[in-house]
């Protein structure tokens, strides 16, 4: 008989990690633990984490949603037809532990070289906003540290400011020496994102993300026709649900990219979905996790790992808090690896 249960775990940054929406300290990832009780000893695990005044699951209520699906778990199914869509992060979490409990509760979803250690995904170095002398520091410890594609956050700082920064990174090294993408959240009004995105593309810059909020379709198709600078959608994609509203969005917008946030589209099917339509309407894709820890980035890889990769995805955040858990996964130069040799350990997670 299957049997669940589920704990919280708050994880703390290294160092404060600044978006245009805020500045973020530490979040909480729930974790629900799936066994079979003839078998208690193999367990499934599924993260859902959630990022304050972005993730759609309501915060208020996740705790309840948590309880109501573990006493119910024999009716999951039910659960995700009624209820999936409400929790993108929490089906996200309870489709990986079913995933995970069925290859036997070794972490290991899909054996392929990245799993076996022989193949490793190229990803893009994260910045995070800050002041410009830490925002320089933190692209001098990316570049030392073998990263040739970084991201840049952009929209909370002084934007002269920031194009300073940029300005002095071109200095030091070339478009092809550096690939820079950006990360706006957002925060660009949209009567002044199409003249920012004209100055920023002095910079060689490879792409964009959600230069304007999100739902402003109309504005958001007029810059993908006019922006200098290739338009990745991020947030835009969160609340689009169905097939069917999915392709009006991509073909009504017509984006350079779309990024794959599996916690905030409902999981690794719903992805599977939004690459069948890009792929259908000539839009690259890049996947990124939403801030998990080490196990939700494991299995985000992994999937990650079984698609023809053209571009650095965004699989770097392992190393972002003080208190993540041990895992096989490794960076070295810009890539991220599976180390087969490594093993898990989650001690402080008890269930």
């Amino acid at each position: 008989m299957l049997k669940a249960n589920y704990i919280p775990y708050n994880l703390l940054f290294r160092q404060a990690a600044g978006t245009s929406r805020g500045v973020l300290r530490s979040k909480v990832s729930w974790f629900i633990f799936l066994y079979d009780s003839e078998y208690p000893e193999i367990t499934g695990i599924g993260e859902c984490s959630l990022i304050p005044g972005l993730s759609p699951d309501p915060a208020e209520s996740i705790e309840t949603e948590f309880a109501t699906l573990c006493q119910q778990i024999q009716h999951y199914e039910s659960w995700i037809t009624k209820r999936g869509s409400l929790f993108p992060a929490l089906h996200f979490g309870l489709e990986t532990a079913l995933l995970d409990l069925k290859q036997g509760g070794r972490r290991i979803f899909f054996i392929n070289d990245f799993t076996l250690g022989l193949k490793s995904i190229p990803i893009n170095g994260l910045i995070w906003m800050g002041t410009p002398e830490n925002m320089r520091k933190q692209i001098a410890s990316k570049i030392d540290a073998g990263f040739n594609c970084i991201k840049i956050k952009v929209g909370a700082i002084d934007f002269e400011e920031e194009l300073k920064l940029l300005h002095f990174l071109r200095q030091e090294f070339s478009s092809q020496e550096v690939v820079i993408r950006l990360d706006a959240n957002g925060a660009f009004g949209p009567d002044e994102a199409l003249e920012k995105l004209k100055q920023l593309s002095a910079f060689g810059i490879h792409s964009i993300e959600q230069p304007v909020r999100q739902g402003q379709f109309e504005k958001m198709a007029l810059l993908c026709e006019k922006s200098p600078i290739p338009i990745a959608l991020d947030e835009e994609l969160i609340y689009v649900t169905g097939r069917p509203e999915r392709e009006w969005l991509l073909k009504t917008v017509k984006p350079q990219y779309i990024i794959l946030k599996p916690s905030l589209v409902g999981g690794l099917k719903e992805s599977e979905e939004w690459i069948s339509l890009a792929d259908e309407n000539g839009i690259d894709w890049w996947a990124t996790s939403a801030l998990e820890s080490n196990i939700g980035l494991n299995v985000i890889a992994q999937w990650t790992s079984t698609k023809k990769l053209t571009l650095p995805q965004g699989l770097g955040t392992g190393q972002l808090y003080t208190n993540n858990f041990e895992s096989p996964l490794q960076i070295c130069n810009g890539m991220l690896f599976h180390n087969p040799d490594l093993g898990w350990n989650f001690n402080q997670l008890k269930p």
